[in-house]
């Protein structure tokens, strides 16, 4: 496979790929997140947070570029109102959002470190952002990281709250709300 994301292939994730995608998430998690968090902060994460949103693949806005052995990354969008948090992390229905007043979710953002920093992220970022437009919204919202918050940054989404779930293992996981319009040509980063 190519090193340029314009020659990468993004496909909708099936349930098929969930156990693969799991794997992806940890490796992903545990490298990536080095410095940014605490090695206690990274495995509460993957416990409590960090995983598949089933729901995201049902709903037909999940995606996954493959690497010659598996998934090398993933990401989605959603119409509903879930901010963040894979299936470990849901207590209950996920409301759909108007998307004349509300923006679309981007979520669940992963990349396996050997093939972070190569655009993987920012092509997942405008297939989910051209999808959200086609379905009438014309903001994004998200919930990053902190070893994300710099590429959401350079992607044109803004910080506007700092906060830290706590999680059911009394660890606080600081994360960022941010948000973007959808450029008028929303293949645009």
């Amino acid at each position: 496979m190519s090193d340029k994301a314009d020659t990468i292939s993004v496909r909708l994730a099936s349930t098929e790929d969930i156990p693969a995608l799991d794997a992806l998430i940890a490796t992903s998690v545990r490298a990536l997140s080095v410095g940014f968090y605490t090695p206690g902060q990274i495995e509460s994460g993957l416990r409590f947070v960090f995983g598949v949103d089933s729901q995201l693949i049902a709903d037909r806005t999940y995606y996954v570029i493959d690497g010659l052995t598996g998934p090398i990354a993933c990401g989605g969008w959603s119409r509903r109102a879930t901010l963040y948090g894979g299936d470990q992390h849901k207590t209950g229905a996920d409301r759909i959002l108007d998307p004349a007043t509300v923006p679309a979710r981007i979520r669940a953002f992963f990349v396996h470190p050997d093939w972070a920093r190569r655009g993987l992220a920012t092509r997942l970022l405008a297939t989910c952002a051209a999808a959200a437009a086609a379905a009438g919204f014309h903001r994004l919202e998200l919930a990053a990281t902190l070893p994300g918050e710099p590429l959401y940054a350079a992607l044109g989404f803004v910080a506007h709250e700092r906060s830290s779930v706590m999680l059911p293992d009394g660890v606080a996981l600081p994360i960022v709300r941010m948000t973007r319009p959808i450029a008028s040509n929303p293949l645009a980063p």
